[in-house]
């Protein structure tokens, strides 16, 4: 049995059958965990972004549909709890370690400052998605994203440690 905690723009894919080609690439890794005996787990934030989603931007009338399409998957829904705060410095600690730039490592606060050693330009990961990491962490979970802003960082410092899928592209490692 395997855990999946699916990321935000994993469920968004899921849902939207206008996000071509990769709703139809979810929807067939869906279609073959289906067969396993796995969860499927959505987190507390992955809500709370698709909470700020339909109050900016979709607006009402496609909450109601999302949430009925996310509730008849019947996801397990994860909170944040005293384990996950403990993998979340870690990660975070990790990547400060990595990609702060040298003389202004005390300076940079957020990882969204974070610099990518080869290309000198600003990571631009989400600090929500170094939650949703540290959730998958802590319960050994399969994160299965399509944020290459967090899965090439996420990768370099963690190696294996975390695993991650990205089923819009059908890139599966772990």
């Amino acid at each position: 049995m395997r855990d999946y905690l699916i990321d935000t723009n994993i469920w968004s894919y899921w849902f939207d059958t206008t996000k071509e080609p990769f709703h139809s690439n979810v929807l067939n890794c869906i279609n073959k965990i289906k067969q396993e005996d796995s969860h499927l787990w959505i987190s507390v934030i992955t809500w709370g972004e698709f909470e700020y989603g339909y109050n900016i931007v979709a607006g009402r009338s496609l909450e109601t549909r999302f949430r009925q399409f996310v509730n008849s998957q019947s996801p397990i829904v994860y909170d944040v709890d005293k384990h996950v705060t403990e993998a979340y410095g870690k990660v975070r600690a990790a990547l400060f370690e990595r990609f702060a730039p040298g003389e202004k490592k005390k300076k940079v606060k957020r990882p969204e400052q974070l610099i990518d050693p080869v290309t000198a330009k600003e990571l631009g990961i989400q600090e929500n998605d170094l939650w949703i990491a540290a959730q998958a962490l802590t319960r050994d979970m399969i994160l299965v994203t399509n944020d290459k802003k967090l899965i090439r960082p996420i990768v370099e410092v963690l190696g294996d440690e975390l695993k991650i899928e990205n089923w819009a592209e059908q890139r599966m490692r772990g």
